[in-house]
């Protein structure tokens, strides 16, 4: 059994587990799934809203799935949290991807 398999069964049996649901996105995205990723990673955030990497994730997966408007609200919400909870390494790179709409 894949990782991938591993965590969607994982998620159909407890689908309000968000880390199950984190676990899945993260595999879908390095698969390059940034689509199928992307209601995983909202899931996420809709059942922890202060979850600063799975609005980053979500963010990245936007961006690659051409939804550039939808990515920049989303980072902006990252970089607000990245900043709230002191996380300097992830508001640099947070801060990084938001140069590309400034363009």
């Amino acid at each position: 059994m894949s990782q991938q398999d591993f965590f969607t069964q994982k998620v159909q049996e407890a689908p309000e587990n968000k880390l199950f649901r984190f676990s899945l996105s993260k595999i879908l995205f390095d698969q390059e799934q940034f689509i199928e990723a992307i209601p995983h990673l909202q899931k996420c955030i809709q059942l922890q809203d202060d979850w600063m990497l799975a609005h980053i994730l979500l963010g990245k997966s936007l961006i690659q799935s051409q939804q550039a408007d939808k990515a920049k609200t989303v980072l902006e919400k990252a970089l607000e949290l990245a900043v709230e909870q002191n996380h300097d390494d992830p508001k640099n790179e947070i801060l990084g991807l938001l140069e590309h709409f400034k363009h």
